[in-house]
């Protein structure tokens, strides 16, 4: 009976994590919005998804994220386009991958100065880049909830493909507001900042703009598949010295993220048409 339920739990999980990445893969033949709408491509069409009611944009343009040791800023802008049902709930939808560079670099990461002798500092440009790993909450709630994980890159392919900080089976789970947090210590309450709403009669999109969310009270996990390759042949696991150097595994209350944002939401059938 035992061994029976722990097998329904994996399934649950597994299944659950399937559904999690079909729902934000690019999809190929999605459908086109209508001109003035192509900021929300990506958001499933009721042809698609025929409970799909609303479409959201989420722009973050700026702002910083902060786990363990390191701070990434957020210099070049992302955008999470998603559906969701009548009740809010999430769809489908799909979220750019956009690297953003990491102060640093490889050396920073790894603490292994002697690589700048072999490779130089331009070949060890790091970058990490956020991916989704698991189903968004409630568009229309707060906190938003937002499971994700951070891969870490570098142009010369010395930490090779699959260096992660968080995975579809231990995300780092953002609960984001604009309003204040309550973390675990050594942390204290941030507040973020209320965005100012307005509604465009002509295009039927209500503008959520100059808003900030925050998020001080959630956890990150250690790093995995991180492997420094020597000379294209030689693999050696790093993951100790990536958490070593970073601060990771860092539990709640020791991490931060502010993001600057502007939200556009409307209706499926005003993007797509009837």
């Amino acid at each position: 009976m035992t061994q029976s339920r722990t097998f329904a739990r994996l399934l649950v999980v597994l299944g659950a994590a399937v559904a999690a990445m079909a729902l934000l893969s690019p999809v190929a033949s999605a459908a086109e919005p209508k001109p003035g709408y192509t900021q929300f491509k990506g958001c499933p069409s009721k042809a698609e998804v025929p409970i799909a009611a609303f479409c959201q944009r989420v722009n973050i343009k700026s702002g910083h994220f902060q786990m363990g040791s390191k701070t990434v800023p957020i210099e070049k802008p992302m955008n999470l386009i998603g559906g969701a049902d009548e009740f809010g709930n999430f769809v489908g939808g799909v979220f750019p991958p956009v690297p953003q560079k990491v102060p640093g670099g490889v050396v920073g990461l790894t603490g292994l100065t002697w690589l700048l002798e072999l490779f130089g500092s331009e070949a060890l440009t790091l970058y990490a880049t956020t991916e989704i790993a698991g189903i968004p909450g409630n568009i229309f709630t707060e906190p938003k909830k937002l499971p994700i994980k951070v891969h870490l890159t570098n142009p010369s392919g010395l930490l090779g493909n699959n260096c992660y900080v968080g995975s579809v089976t231990n995300p780092i789970v953002l609960n984001l507001q604009f309003g204040t947090t309550s973390p675990p210590p050594p942390n204290k309450p941030i507040t973020g900042v209320n965005p100012e709403i307005t509604f465009d009669g002509e295009t039927n999109i209500i503008h959520f703009k100059g808003g900030q969310l925050v998020d001080n009270a959630f956890a990150a996990p250690g790093a995995s598949g991180c492997v420094l390759t020597l000379f294209g042949f030689i693999p050696i696991s790093i993951n100790g010295l990536v958490n070593s150097q970073s601060g990771l595994p860092s539990a709640a209350g020791k991490n931060e993220t502010r993001q600057n944002v502007d939200v556009e939401l409307t209706q499926t059938e005003t993007v797509y048409g009837p």
